[in-house]
């Protein structure tokens, strides 16, 4: 189970992502295809 799911891959979620990792919490990132 994650403790965060980050919900599209644009600028905000990129930076959520990075700053989710540097406080080591298990996170998800969901980007949808084209």
């Amino acid at each position: 189970m994650h403790e965060l799911i980050i919900i599209g891959g644009g600028p905000a979620g990129l930076t959520a992502g990075i700053y989710a990792q540097r406080a080591r919490m298990d996170a998800i990132l969901l980007e949808r295809l084209s």
